[in-house]
């Protein structure tokens, strides 16, 4: 079984709304939930927080501000050939969102603008979410 370790980051901007991003179906294809927070798989070797700007900055092109902090950890098993550790961080953000090519369009919601996505927003970051 193949271990990866992810990072993901709810970000909020200063009117406290989240920042999701839509996954290209191009890129994504059997992707059911497509709408998302940013983050990826780390580099090993290289800080969390590290791994966390970086993946912040190849999708959006923000920064961030100050020190994230981690409000969930969660095990993400896909059959029987991986195992998923995915870590998210709450932050916040300066700059302009431009999107990579991994995405389509991004959305700032409120929580309330979250919860009517239903199953299109991704399932982990559902769960994430009911605890902030």
């Amino acid at each position: 079984m193949e271990l990866q370790v992810g990072v993901k980051i709810v970000l909020q901007n200063e009117e406290g709304k989240y920042l999701v991003l839509k996954r290209s179906k191009e890129k994504y294809p059997d992707v059911l939930d497509p709408w998302d927070i940013i983050g990826g798989r780390i580099n090993p070797g290289t800080p969390l927080l590290e791994n966390l700007q970086r993946e912040v900055t190849e999708e959006t092109g923000l920064t961030l501000t100050g020190t994230p902090a981690v409000v969930a950890a969660q095990d993400i098993l896909r059959g029987n050939s991986r195992h998923v550790v995915r870590i998210t961080y709450v932050g916040r953000v300066t700059g302009d969102v431009q999107l990579d090519s991994d995405h389509t369009e991004y959305r700032w919601c409120t929580r309330e603008e979250l919860a009517s996505f239903g199953e299109a927003l991704d399932q982990y970051f559902r769960a994430v979410l009911q605890t902030l």
